[in-house]
């Protein structure tokens, strides 16, 4: 596959990533032209012969120049509604605190307020105090480089995994929604695929296997 061609046929990887850093303060144009950037940049360094697919060197170079947008352009701003979510999230968490005993997991405190874990994370970072960039030491005020992380690994997870689903044939595609997206049994999956459970089973330990082999490369 050629250089343009790498390029143009993956672009759908800029827009999910650039998707993932909506209302944090940065247009959605400069989001994606930067992503864009950061796909060139993949396409020119890309080689095949070391056997990785361009999905797994593509997405980290992609974010990073995301991540050099939000870093030239100074601090995220954070809209008021999204200052409400989180709030509310905050105390949501602190109550399932309080009833559970215990931390709410993400995916707890996700199912409550009915929004993904990616979202969940997200209004919980908000709620973090910023830490201050600069610091003072014996010699003086100086400046601190703090590392920004925007959760790279679950994105590009999230990216890879939604490419692997999105190659598979429709019955396969459809188990694993049905058992992963829709939370339903083995048993109700195999009522509706018209297989039985044994099948389900089967095929379905069979699909996780060749799925974890694919994202561990």
């Amino acid at each position: 596959m050629t250089r343009d061609e790498l390029i143009s046929n993956n672009l759908g990887l800029v827009h999910s990533c650039a998707n993932k850093f909506r209302n944090r303060g940065i247009e959605y144009d400069d989001l994606y032209s930067a992503g864009c950037l950061g796909l060139v940049k993949a396409a020119d360094g890309f080689d095949e012969t070391l056997g990785y697919r361009f999905s797994t060197y593509a997405v980290p170079a992609i974010l990073g120049e995301i991540k050099r947008l939000f870093r030239d352009g100074g601090a995220v701003k954070v809209s008021r509604s999204l200052k409400e979510k989180s709030r509310e999230a905050v105390r949501l968490r602190d109550e399932l605190s309080v009833s559970l005993g215990r931390e709410p997991t993400v995916s707890e405190l996700s199912e409550k307020l009915g929004i993904n874990e990616f979202e969940t994370v997200e209004l919980l970072n908000i709620a973090v105090p910023p830490a201050s960039l600069t610091a003072t030491d014996e010699e003086g005020e100086r400046q601190i480089d703090i590392p920004v992380d925007f959760g790279e690994e679950q994105i590009h997870n999230s990216i890879a995994l939604r490419e692997i689903i999105g190659k598979m044939p429709e019955s396969d595609r459809r188990l694993i929604e049905l058992r992963y997206y829709k939370g339903l049994t083995q048993t109700v999956t195999a009522e509706k695929l018209g297989l039985s459970q044994v099948q389900v089973s089967r095929r379905e330990r069979l699909l996780l296997q060749e799925m974890r082999r694919k994202m561990t490369g």
